[in-house]
């Protein structure tokens, strides 16, 4: 048996700019002193005059980014999920999003595998800050298709777009003539009646695992890819809900504001449903590898495996 192919979503990320800079000149490249860690520096290998590194100055790159997307550039701001979301919020939310412009956030190093740079880095709490932002849209592709797919769709679509990449390497799992990405659209990996496990990122693969394992106990589980967290696949979740009665969310983020709560939000008010939340618990992260802090907290293959077994 073939071993299977592994790639972190940042290295996606830096590969699918490349790419689409050969095809669209009007696409540029901003960092902040991250070229190395965030992949843009491929880019600025290709393309030397078209990035801009910003210093380590991050809610300056991001007004930078503004100003690009006002003469017709369409700009890509790269920095870790911490500094995107975290540091530079304010010029976010009032240079990009409050105008609604033509801007995309590369956020790289989001959740708990970042593993030993720690709990400053370690950002769980960028979705939940993003999905606040009127007209922001969130996608948090689970593999290196699915990051390149969301790459390309944020430069197509008009407004501001916010990409979640992850530093850790994840498995390839949308390698298949039949994948399709659509902003706003979920997918169904796997059909199931007793309960639904809706999954984003890297916890897309570990929910997978976690099916095969409770189809063995005799409990069948339905599988959804939401890869666009904003705006959420509302209808895709609602059916879902109804056809096996039983919900669960999985999601390398705190349960507060992120997936969890987009979804408890739509159910509460259209289907309520029997919930389970699973994710980073209202606590900060810690320096570790990044494999074992996934398990420490939960939200890997075995630890999804038992708790929805439980829940179920």
């Amino acid at each position: 048996m073939s071993e299977v192919k592994k790639i972190a979503t940042r290295e996606s990320y830096g590969n699918a700019l490349v790419e689409l800079g050969k095809k669209y000149n009007d696409l540029v490249v901003l960092d902040a002193d991250l070229a190395g860690a965030t992949k843009t520096g491929t880019f600025k290998k290709a393309f030397p005059e078209r990035h801009i590194d910003c210093g380590i100055a991050e809610s300056n790159m991001m007004g930078i980014a503004a100003g690009l997307s006002t003469i017709g550039k369409v700009p890509f701001a790269s920095t870790f999920a911490m500094f995107a979301a975290g540091r530079a919020y304010e010029q976010v939310r009032n240079s990009i999003g409050y105008p609604h412009l033509n801007v995309k956030i590369g956020a790289t190093h989001a959740g708990i595998s970042v593993g030993e740079d720690g709990a400053t880095h370690q950002c769980n709490e960028d979705i939940a800050l993003m999905r606040t932002i009127p007209g922001m849209v969130i996608l948090n592709p689970s593999d290196d298709v699915e990051a390149r797919a969301a790459v390309e769709a944020a430069y197509h679509y008009q407004g501001p777009v916010y990409l979640r990449f992850g530093r850790l390497a994840v498995p390839v799992i949308n390698d298949r003539p039949d994948y399709k990405f659509e902003i706003g659209k979920g997918i169904v990996l796997r059909e199931g009646k007793d309960v639904t496990i809706f999954a984003t990122g890297l916890c897309v693969n570990e929910a997978l695992t976690a099916a095969e394992k409770l189809a063995a106990d005799g409990i069948d589980a339905k599988v959804i890819n939401i890869h666009t967290i904003k705006p959420l696949d509302e209808e895709l979740v609602v059916k879902a809900a109804q056809e096996t009665g039983k919900v669960v969310t999985v999601e390398e983020h705190s349960v507060i504001g992120g997936l969890g709560g987009a979804v408890a939000e739509v159910l509460s008010e259209k289907a309520p449903t029997k919930m389970l939340r699973i994710g980073i618990n209202d606590v900060f992260g810690e320096s570790g590898p990044a494999l074992q802090l996934l398990e420490k907290y939960g939200i890997d293959a075995e630890g999804i495996y038992k708790k929805v077994k439980d829940f179920v």
